[in-house]
């Protein structure tokens, strides 16, 4: 593990001290979850945006599914004759 050094706003460095006590763990153990955090975060929006940008680009070339055929299907759920997802 490196070693890395951070200012810390004061505002920050407070509430962060007495979370710290709170919960009984180090800063430096709650600095490093915010930080995991934030980067499954962003790769969750990351994957989220790909998939929007895939999608759109599906739409553009015809791809769809009519909403009569969803509308369907969806109403079927959990019945006895459930319908299979419509595909494009």
């Amino acid at each position: 593990m490196s070693v890395r050094s951070i200012r810390l706003k004061p505002e920050i460095e407070e509430p962060l001290e007495i979370l710290s006590k709170k919960l009984d763990r180090s800063r430096n153990y709650l600095i490093n979850q915010a930080i995991t955090e934030f980067i499954e975060k962003r790769a969750v929006e990351e994957e989220r945006w790909t998939e929007t940008l895939l999608a759109l680009e599906s739409v553009k070339n015809g791809a769809v599914v009519e909403e009569a055929e969803v509308t369907d299907w969806l109403k079927s759920w959990g019945s006895k004759n459930e319908k299979t997802p419509p595909k494009t």
